[in-house]
């Protein structure tokens, strides 16, 4: 049985993701829609899918619907809103949110849809844009196992990794832990790196060591950033704002108020404090690894 696939936020990772639906897929099967015209016109060009008018327009039509949109907010106005998804998506229909939201998000959405007898799940992502172009991106999923196995061959379509983590809001919850480790790596990185050039002590034979040598300190983001930051190449793979906001909400998802995080959690309080530090110095829409510029100012370096 063919099934209808729409995506809804033609981004940076829902435009190649679209693409990746359409391939070999029924001509006519595969919709998408964006809150701006003319970038839903265009990807859908680029991509063979069918370009839709607004948010009824293609839930009403598909039997498996993605959203990639960036924030709560966003997430619960195009599910939740006069004219979203709950308002027009027909019984039977798998949502599958990969936004990066807090849980409590999540577990709203899936219970106002299972009153019209839709599954929705929230399937985070692990990996950036040249994983969307590969289809090598990892989904960490919430939600029950029935609908993730009617979503699966479009998941397949754009994904390696598919792990089922539990009930609604468990995806989000996996995806928020792995963000710490990241962010918590993104700031240690930074401070090895300008401690190390501060000491004047030899960057190429740090790289040579962290990257080859059977230590602990390797991984890829190390390998893969620091010799762009050594060039000076911060233009975004991952903008340091949505770090920040990924860090923010991890914080805000655990069992206890944001005031006591520095007590209980304060590595993740620190490393909060420094990205938001660049933030606030306009470094949000650069690569997360200008959190080392946060790094060298307070050095005096500019």
């Amino acid at each position: 049985m063919t099934l209808n696939v729409g995506y809804i936020g033609l981004g940076a990772m829902g435009a190649p993701m679209l693409k990746r639906l359409t391939g070999g897929a029924p001509a006519g099967s595969v919709f998408g829609f964006d809150a701006s015209p003319d970038v839903c016109a265009k990807v859908c060009a680029q991509a063979g899918a069918q370009p839709c008018n607004g948010i009824s327009d293609i839930a009403s039509v598909t039997d498996v619907l993605f959203t990639c949109v960036p924030n709560n907010d966003v997430v619960r106005a195009v599910y939740l809103d006069e004219g979203g998804v709950a308002a027009s998506v027909r019984p039977g229909t798998v949502t599958v949110d990969c936004s990066t939201i807090g849980p409590e998000i999540s577990r709203e959405v899936h219970e106002r849809l299972k009153e019209g007898g839709v599954s929705h799940l929230d399937a985070s992502m692990l990996g950036s844009v040249s994983q969307a172009n590969e289809g090598t991106i990892s989904f960490v999923i919430g939600g029950e196992a029935e609908a993730i196995a009617k979503a699966r061959p479009a998941l397949e379509k754009v994904g390696g990794l598919i792990r089922h983590c539990g009930p609604s809001g468990a995806g989000n919850q996996m995806k928020l832990l792995h963000q710490t480790l990241v962010a918590g790596h993104v700031v240690a990185v930074a401070e090895a790196l300008t401690l190390c050039e501060e000491l004047g002590a030899d960057v190429d034979a740090f790289y040579e060591i962290v990257t080859q040598g059977t230590g602990f300190a390797y991984s890829r983001y190390f390998e893969n950033r620091v010799p762009r930051m050594r060039s000076g190449e911060f233009s975004p793979l991952f903008m340091l704002k949505f770090m920040a906001k990924d860090a923010r909400l991890a914080r805000d998802m655990a069992p206890f108020a944001a005031d006591e995080t520095k007590a209980k959690l304060p590595l993740l309080d620190a490393v909060i404090a420094t990205l938001e530090e660049g933030e606030a110095g306009g470094l949000g829409d650069e690569d997360l690894s200008a959190a080392t510029k946060v790094l060298q100012a307070r050095f005096g370096r500019s």
